[in-house]
């Protein structure tokens, strides 16, 4: 089995699992910008020299998942292999970003396509532009984890050897649950309006941060949260990737939630010509 190289993009929030603790899913290209996915990665229990960040290359050997039917889904043959062995910037206007993303992936620009390719089992990652932003919407979630789910993920500690490394569950601090989920409206090319939550770590970080400066005022922070969204980022040539879950791959009316944004400048008259 020979390693594969992948280009990190996405990184999920944490969620709770049963088996592996907390995880993230973690999404990205190859050099031919195909996409893989993969889960579960446990990266909050990687050593600070294996914790990868968006865009840094990870060279690992990624197995055919048994369990997630979805076709780009891959499991880490060992988690030790997920460590980054190169980045790339943003120098020359993101140029590099763009070649890989934005030019050797595809580039979909109606939704339609890709839920049916999502119900044919075909795809369930994909680069995806919206042809306007209609709204950057923010809901009330509950703000903590289920207390069974945290209960039973401790609990399997105890049903293993003393010096088994499954004893982290017993003392992990598990990453605060986010109070709030956040979603862009939008249209396609095809003028087809849909509203897709945003799963990205990135937003659950900023919003956290915001907290911080802003002394605990959620309000506030919100707003930052917002006006980074829904006005700085429009201000680029804004890209989302997307993803499916795997609950509702192939039976939801649309499965697709947005798992990253891409605000990535315009191109330069320089660039183009």
């Amino acid at each position: 089995m020979s390693k594969e190289r992948v280009l990190i993009t996405v990184k999920t929030y944490p969620t709770l699992s049963r088996k592996y603790g907390e995880t993230v899913c973690t999404a990205g290209v190859r050099a031919d910008g195909s996409w893989v996915r993969i889960y579960p990665v446990p990266f909050r229990r990687l050593n600070e020299t294996e914790q990868y960040s968006k865009y840094d290359w990870v060279d690992c050997k990624l197995v055919k998942s048994k369990t997630d039917p979805r076709p780009e889904t891959r499991n880490p043959a060992d988690f030790n292999e997920l460590t980054p062995t190169g980045h790339i910037g943003t120098a020359d206007n993101w140029r590099d970003r763009r070649k890989l993303l934005l030019k050797t992936a595809a580039v979909e620009t109606r939704l339609q396509p890709l839920i049916d390719a999502a119900k044919a089992n075909k795809a369930s990652l994909a680069v995806f532009k919206p042809a306007k932003i209609l709204e950057f919407t923010i809901e009330d979630e509950e703000r903590e984890w289920k207390v069974a789910k945290v209960a039973e993920m401790r609990a399997k500690s105890k049903q293993v050897e003393l010096f088994s490394d499954e004893r982290w569950r017993e003392t992990f601090d598990i990453i605060p649950k986010l109070p709030y989920s956040f979603s862009y409206r939008f249209t396609d090319a095809d003028g087809r309006e849909s509203t897709l939550q945003i799963l990205d770590w990135e937003i659950g970080a900023l919003f956290w941060n915001c907290v911080r400066q802003c002394e605990g005022d959620e309000t506030a922070a919100l707003a930052k949260v917002r006006t980074k969204y829904l006005t700085q980022f429009l201000k680029t040539d804004l890209h989302f990737f997307l993803g499916t879950t795997q609950q509702y791959h192939q039976v939801a009316p649309n499965p697709w939630v947005i798992i990253g944004v891409l605000p990535i400048p315009y191109e330069t008259q320089r660039q183009l010509f």
